[in-house]
């Protein structure tokens, strides 16, 4: 499918993500049509990824898991090539999209991922019980950052598969193939 608004060359545009990707990203393209909301969402994507309370590992997890939710392929195509640049853990990254059946993940990772599921599904179905393991395990800053984390992974999908962006491949140089759902 290609993007149901046209890319347009993004001028102007000095990006490092380009730089280590090879190419454009395809969400930059569409969203330059208008590049002052392009710019907006590129900078509070730059300040989400500078936030260092939660472990890596479990945004990764978090934002892969809203992807495969929604439906997101550049999303989960991207936060999987990410995985890999951070030197995270490929097999378990690999088997986010079935995080429910794989036996790869702890305990934590899968109180993430449900927790991003249920920040993810409309209306949401965060339960109390879920909150506080949440809250007991990771306190009070981290799972406000993984919350907002998860707000921001949610603005990126759903903006992404209603404009039409689908993966750009960049995953296709990880050793482990992406499972899916």
């Amino acid at each position: 499918m290609a993007p149901r608004v046209p890319k347009v060359e993004p001028v102007g545009l000095d990006d490092h993500m380009t730089a280590a990707l090879g190419a454009v990203p395809e969400p930059i393209e569409v969203m330059w049509n208008n590049p002052e909301a392009a710019k907006s969402a590129l900078e509070f994507g730059a300040k989400v990824g500078e936030w260092d309370t939660v472990e890596e590992s479990l945004k990764s997890f978090a934002h892969m898991a809203v992807a495969a939710q929604v439906g997101c392929g550049w999303c989960l195509d991207i936060a999987y090539f990410m995985a890999q640049n951070l030197n995270l853990d490929l097999a378990k990254a690999s088997e986010v999209p079935r995080w429910r059946t794989s036996t790869a993940f702890t305990p934590l990772e899968r109180d993430v991922m449900e927790y991003a599921e249920a920040m993810t599904t409309t209306p949401t179905t965060v339960t109390d019980d879920l909150a506080e393991r949440l809250l007991e395990e990771l306190g009070p800053a981290a799972m406000v950052e993984l919350t907002a984390y998860i707000g921001f992974s949610n603005f990126s999908t759903r903006c992404n598969t209603a404009l039409g962006v689908e993966s750009q491949e960049f995953s296709a140089d990880c050793e482990i193939p992406l499972a899916t759902r």
